[in-house]
């Protein structure tokens, strides 16, 4: 069942942030672009309403437990723009309620809990029956950030029937960040390409890349446990060092299969140009010679990407 007529989800637009320097393309896209377009509008008025309306937790919690479904949707809007433990408080009930549109909404809702309140929440939604559901729920754990959600969003990603759930699962592990998410991300790209796969296999690229330069920039928010590092990077007791020594080493295959994305000409431009954003963000000089060819593609957009990547890893290899 995909999204309900009129009822955009409250995290689509991920896209509009996730894709920001792609072009639109297909029916996907552009749907994506609308859905974000009315949630934006939905979004101001309801924190126009916030910022002039007195925090009525009673008034919340009344119409979360007895509103109909679009009272209840209002509230949560509400209660996701009041940015507060407190308030995201008021939402966990709606994660169980009837309306899967307002499961969905309630999803984006709880992110301002504490982390792993959030996540337990949010985690047991990636199981509901209804696609539109798992989708927001595992955007919403991407923007919570925990890596306790690596495993079961990877998981979603490899075997969800869904493409658009397994294209908001690729999403979400390359906003979290955790090293981890490189083989289940890297196995997207070891199909091969289709148009219908097209959304995937950029995400998937994209968030490959955000991974590496989260890492390598220290702005990761994920720290892994030292229990489930391998015993060669326990030597020191910096977690950004331990996680750039793996990067460095974990990072190759990724960067072989990346390659591999950028250089195929049956990839669409857009995939290729997500995949040279993630050589720059990697790093390794054996990117060099395929984005150095890129940089005469004839998609301008492309060529840029492949220039700026060149950029980044010149500028590594000088400090």
């Amino acid at each position: 069942m995909g999204t309900p007529a009129g009822r955009p989800p409250c995290g689509m637009n991920f896209c509009g942030n996730a894709f920001r320097q792609s072009r639109s393309l297909a029916a996907f896209g552009r749907s994506i672009m609308f859905s974000a377009a009315v949630v934006i509008l939905f979004s101001f008025a309801a924190l126009a309403q916030g910022l002039t309306t007195p925090f009525e937790p009673d008034r919340l919690k009344q119409i979360i437990s007895s509103g109909n479904s679009e009272q209840k949707r209002d509230a949560l809007f509400e209660i996701r723009n009041r940015r507060s433990a407190d308030a995201s408080a008021l939402a966990v009930p709606a994660l169980k309620d009837a309306d899967a549109i307002v499961r969905a909404t309630a999803a984006s809702s709880v992110v301002f809990l504490p982390e792993s309140e959030a996540a337990a929440l949010l985690l047991s939604l990636l199981y509901d029956r209804e696609p539109f559901v798992r989708k927001e729920a595992a955007y919403a754990l991407g923007t919570v950030g925990s890596w306790t959600a690596t495993e079961r969003l990877a998981e979603l990603l490899r075997r969800d029937k869904d493409r658009e759930v397994r294209t908001t699962a690729a999403i979400a592990l390359g906003m979290i960040g955790d090293i981890d998410s490189l083989g289940p991300l890297s196995d997207v790209l070891k199909k091969k390409p289709n148009d219908e796969d097209e959304m995937l296999r950029r995400a998937a690229a994209r968030s490959l890349g955000q991974i590496a330069e989260l890492i390598r920039t220290g702005r990761t928010r994920v720290t892994t446990p030292q229990s489930f590092l391998p015993e060669k990077f326990k030597e020191t007791g910096d977690p950004l060092a331990l996680k750039t020594n793996r990067i460095s080493a974990d990072g190759r295959p990724a960067v072989e299969l990346l390659i591999k994305v950028l250089t195929d000409t049956r990839e669409s431009d857009d995939t290729r140009r997500e995949a040279a954003f993630a050589l720059g963000a990697f790093g390794r000089p054996e990117a060099v010679p395929a984005l150095e060819r890129s940089i005469a593609a004839a998609d301008p957009y492309l060529a840029e990407t492949a220039r700026e990547a060149l950029l980044k890893i010149r500028a590594a290899d000088e400090n």
